[in-house]
C-alpha cells in the first residue's frame, strides 16, 4: 500500500495458494517504515490464533513479531507455559527492551557531542586561516597611510 517512494504495508493472513499481492483471508496488523521509530500496529490475540492454527509468517513478519515480544509468548506457549509465568516473562523483556533504547539514545546524544564538537573545531581552524589574510590586508594599507602621509609632509 502507500504511493511512489511512500510505502506501507498490511499484516496480512493470506492462504499459501494465493498470489503474493491476491486474495487475503484478515489483516491483522500494520507496518510503516518511514517513521522514526517505525511503527509497527498488530492485533496480538488475531495473530496468536492465526498461529495456533498453523499459520508460519514470513521472515519479515517474523521479525517484526519479535519486535513487539509477541514471537516471545508464542514461544512460551508452544513449551506450555502458564498465563503467570508468560506474564513474567514478558515484563523481563520489557524491561530488557528498555535499558536497550536508552542504551541507544545515550549512544546517539554521544554521537551528536561528538559531531558537534568536530564543528567547532572546524570552524575554530577555518576562522585561523581567515584570520591571516585579514591582518595582511591591514598590515598593507596602514603602510600605505604611512607612505601617502610621508608624501604629504615632503611637499
Amino acid at each position: 500500500m502507500g504511493r511512489k517512494k511512500r510505502p506501507y504495508y498490511r499484516i496480512v493472513v493470506a492462504d499459501s495458494r494465493s498470489p503474493r499481492d491476491g486474495r487475503f483471508i484478515e489483516t491483522v496488523g500494520t507496518y510503516n517504515a518511514l517513521t522514526e521509530p517505525f511503527q509497527v500496529k498488530v492485533d496480538e490475540e488475531r495473530v496468536l490464533y492465526w498461529l495456533k492454527n498453523g499459520a508460519q509468517p514470513s521472515q519479515t513478519v517474523h521479525s517484526l513479531l519479535s519486535r513487539k515480544g509477541i514471537w516471545l509468548k508464542w514461544d512460551l506457549m508452544k513449551q506450555g507455559a502458564d498465563e503467570a509465568k508468560i506474564t513474567e516473562e514478558f515484563k523481563k523483556w520489557e524491561l530488557l527492551q528498555l535499558e536497550r533504547q536508552k542504551r541507544l539514545e545515550a549512544k546517539k546524544a554521544q554521537q551528536a557531542k561528538a559531531q558537534k564538537t568536530e564543528a567547532a573545531a572546524e570552524q575554530a581552524q577555518s576562522a585561523e586561516q581567515e584570520a591571516p589574510a585579514v591582518e595582511e590586508t591591514q598590515e598593507t594599507q596602514t603602510a600605505e597611510q604611512t607612505q601617502a602621509a610621508e608624501e604629504k609632509q615632503e611637499s
